[in-house]
């Protein structure tokens, strides 16, 4: 039998533990503060990192939200047909923005809730001044669980930049390449630059320390399918993972069910190149179904939002640039986070709120013909108008963070031109056609527009809306009609809320009225008495009441927001309408309904007179 040293020397044995012992009390004693502190607080991250997900990620399918994607900026240095409307798009001022203290905070804060992966999104992202220090600032969060820090990129500017992004955390790199053809690439980009893409897959593809390297193909029937064959190739002596994309419907982008080439539809022509491709395994809740010709290196996948949707295993989240929290890349609703962090909101109440949110998800997306493409934004600001989205978060300094998308979605929108010698329909094309008008060129800056209307109503009407006693004949169903009215609640401040809402909808009422973020809406509706002669004749007798509506609406933007003050008046005049109608449905008119004054823009400046005498 072999026996130990220490066995065979017990007197070294001893001598050894001592010594160890020794060792860490000297250890102890004289090791800094500080490093005993850091290997404590790595301790605790690691502690952290291995909690389970918070609650507040998890929604009503018990999918749990491990995976959040930020859009680092609304601009881009391509133009790409599906992702941004041919009249282009209104960016955000400046400060609605997040800064990079703001997007490292809502990071961290769902790193510590659970996320594992953050990408970078955009617009696109390499146009974000300081994206080197962000990607670095969320390296730290590892700490606290983060694994990966991914970005998806359209390369045009990127070869240059990507050793320092690895330098500083960056792990896994989507290019966007839609086709290998230069002169198709500028038709599908409206920009030149395929060569400097080509140049950052080469140079994303040296870098070992990119875990992953994916190059994502929007496939268009009768533009680039015929280029598949010639993708898959790519993959064959390269750590490359091509995926085809299905074409996806958002504002602006034309979609067209028969220009989507279904996932199934490639493969089977794939597997007629290649009978004995394979399937590869899938990355946990991936997007793609991945397949491998056998002998390649690479891989290719499927992403089939539109024919095969994957919204049972679907873990992301989206943070837009602007701070919206985006639960589903097709669904239209989102809640402010920005608004919140920048109204003091705590990580707990912030919490609270991306919970609510979560929990509005739905089972899965509508079906490719049904998306909403008119209150949803372009893929461009998505990163990736919208409805009312409720929440439990009930404190009142947060009371005006559950926003409608409709009233900040961002396209190209209605202007007046200054007079030309010849007069012309702005909204028609040189075919008599409807058309958007292209504000592109012009600057933005702060609009203002006062639009004014007037309902008028009977006596009765009249005192019930003020609570001022006015003679009238004894009527019994008066009486019942009153009751009515009255419980419907206050018909002035049903009528304000409404001009408000309908103000902020104004895109989705005018078909040709683009929407604007509109900073401010102010709405009050007065009850008057007018003279005889400024009264209004409602069948054979004079209404000298009235109730006037004004509304004020202010933007920061390329065009006058005229509309939506004429909208705001009109809906509150309807809604005053609606609310008497039981006491004085034959008798009310609506008129007068003008715009009385305005400011900004290239056409100046003007203020309406001629005021109907009230006494």
């Amino acid at each position: 039998m072999i026996r130990s040293r220490a066995c065979l020397y017990p007197s070294l044995a001893r001598h050894l533990s001592d010594l160890r012992t020794r060792v860490q009390v000297f250890v102890r004693l004289f090791t800094p503060r500080s490093y005993l502190n850091s290997i404590t607080q790595g301790r605790i991250a690691h502690i952290d990192a291995h909690k389970p997900i918070s609650p507040a990620l998890v929604d009503s399918f018990n999918r749990k939200h491990d995976y959040l994607r930020i859009s680092l900026t609304e601009r881009c240095n391509l133009r790409c047909f599906y992702c941004m409307p041919s009249e282009g798009v209104e960016l955000s001022p400046r400060e609605h923005i997040l800064t990079d203290d703001e997007v490292v905070r809502l990071a961290s804060l769902f790193v510590k809730s659970g996320v594992r992966k953050i990408r970078l999104t955009g617009g696109e992202p390499t146009v974000r001044k300081g994206l080197d220090n962000i990607i670095a600032r969320l390296d730290e969060l590892r700490a606290f669980g983060l694994e990966s820090i991914a970005m998806t990129s359209n390369g045009l500017s990127l070869h240059r930049r990507l050793p320092d992004l690895v330098r500083n955390g960056l792990t896994h790199l989507n290019l966007s390449l839609d086709t290998l053809d230069q002169f198709k690439f500028e038709i599908m980009t409206r920009r030149r630059g395929h060569d400097a893409v080509l140049r950052a897959l080469d140079v994303a593809l040296s870098y070992p320390e990119l875990r992953s390297v994916k190059l994502n193909v929007v496939v268009i029937k009768g533009l680039n399918d015929s280029e598949v064959f010639d993708f898959v190739e790519l993959t064959k002596d390269q750590r490359l993972s091509v995926r085809f994309i299905e074409f996806m419907p958002f504002t602006g982008n034309k979609w067209d069910k028969a220009k989507m080439v279904p996932s199934s539809e490639l493969l089977d022509s794939i597997k007629h190149r290649h009978p004995t491709i394979a399937r590869a395994p899938d990355e946990l809740n991936d997007t793609a179904r991945s397949w491998q010709v056998p002998g390649y290196t690479g891989n290719i996948g499927f992403i089939s939002s539109m024919s095969d949707h994957f919204c049972s295993s679907c873990n992301r989240l989206r943070l837009t640039a602007d701070g919206q929290i985006k639960v589903c890349l097709f669904d239209a609703k989102e809640i402010s986070l920005r608004d919140a962090v920048r109204s003091g909101a705590t990580d707990e109440e912030l919490l609270q709120i991306i919970g609510s949110a979560v929990l509005g998800k739905k089972e899965k997306h509508a079906g490719m013909e049904d998306i909403d493409v008119l209150t949803n934004r372009p893929m461009i600001l998505i990163g990736g108008s919208s409805q009312l989205f409720s929440h439990p978060f009930s404190s009142p300094s947060f009371g005006n963070l559950v926003r409608s998308r409709s009233a900040i979605r961002v396209e190209r929108r209605w202007h007046s031109h200054p007079a030309n010698p010849t007069p012309k329909l702005t909204h028609i094309d040189s075919a008599g056609h409807p058309a958007m008008v292209d504000v592109g060129e012009k600057d933005s800056t702060k609009r203002t527009a006062t639009a004014t209307g007037c309902i008028y109503i009977p006596k009765i009407a009249y005192e019930l809306v003020t609570g001022i006693p006015v003679r009238t004949e004894n009527d019994a169903s008066a009486d019942k009609s009153r009751n009515k009215v009255m419980g419907k609640g206050n018909a002035l401040t049903v009528a304000q809320l409404a001009a408000i809402m309908g103000c902020k909808r104004t895109s989705d009422l005018i078909p040709l009225c683009h929407p604007l973020q509109l900073s401010n809406v102010s709405v009050t509706l007065t009850p008057e008495h007018v003279d005889v002669e400024g009264g209004q004749h409602g069948g054979s007798q004079t209404l000298p009441h009235r109730i006037r509506c004004t509304a004020t609406v202010s933007c920061e933007g390329r065009t006058g927001v005229e509309m939506e003050a004429l909208t705001a008046v009109s809906i509150g005049l309807l809604t005053v309408w609606d609310m008497l109608k039981a006491v004085a449905g034959k008798e009310m008119m609506i008129g007068d309904i003008l715009v009385t004054r305005k400011s900004g823009g290239k056409s100046g400046d003007f203020a309406r007179g001629g005021a109907v005498k009230v006494v």
